[in-house]
């Protein structure tokens, strides 16, 4: 009888141990889908681009899908139904700028300077930078196309501009990096924001080929990177 009780008594005391082990790895599991659920946002919200102006903020999800957010008194914080696959974004003061995978360019918000009537036929499109009232998108070719705001000549690209890599537009004024290393700007100069600084020892000319002088008005103001062949650029 003696044997029997400690028999039972042994298999109760081993449930009990199945239970509690049970119940520990039930609490541990419920542990995890509650740290999971409280990071639901930061999981299906991730970001990859960011853009800012003065009073509204742009964001570009991994999916394509664009979120705006802040003062929308001009619509910059509408994005437009159905816009997907996006690759880009941009801010101006009161307007919103997005490249979408097919090179096309998507703009909106304030439009009193035609800064958001992307022109027809406009493709290819590479990079995307916005102004206060004005846009601009590099071309895949390495040209230049700027619209909007032209009060201080900050949408006329200078002719002749090519091998463009890298555009950027400020409040009434645009500068362009060539792929050479030398940097264009042109528009508001009111501050000198558009006298690119000259090397302080002019490049050599390179053979073959006439080099275009640094004050030449039909580049804007520029600045050559003097480096020996081969060199990987100074950034």
């Amino acid at each position: 009888m003696r044997t029997r009780s400690r028999h039972i008594t042994a298999v109760l005391g081993t449930a009990a141990i199945i239970v509690v082990t049970l119940a520990l790895e039930f609490d541990i599991k419920a542990l995890d889908a509650d740290k999971n659920e409280g990071n639901s946002e930061a999981t299906h919200d991730e970001f990859t681009a960011i853009a800012a102006r003065a009073f509204h903020t742009v964001a570009l999800k991994t999916d394509g899908s664009v979120v705006a957010w802040g003062w929308n008194t001009r619509g910059q914080t509408d994005v437009p139904n159905e816009l997907k696959d996006v690759t880009a974004i941009a801010a101006g003061a009161f307007h919103t700028v997005a490249l979408k995978t097919d090179g096309s360019v998507v703009a909106w918000g304030d439009n009193g300077s035609g800064q958001t009537d992307v022109p027809n036929g406009l493709k290819d499109v590479t990079v995307i930078a916005a102004g206060d009232y004005h846009t601009v998108a590099l071309k895949a070719d390495g040209s230049v196309v700027a619209w909007g705001d032209n009060r201080a000549g900050q949408s006329d690209v200078p002719n002749g501009l090519k091998d463009i890599r890298v555009i950027a537009a400020g409040a009434g004024r645009t500068v362009a990096l060539r792929t050479d290393g030398s940097v264009v700007a042109w528009g508001n100069n009111f501050s000198g924001q558009t006298d690119v600084p000259k090397p302080s020892r002019p490049p050599s000319p390179t053979r073959g080929r006439r080099p275009v002088p640094a004050d030449d008005s039909r580049l804007g103001s520029e600045y050559r990177v003097p480096r020996a062949s081969g060199d990987s650029p100074p950034w």
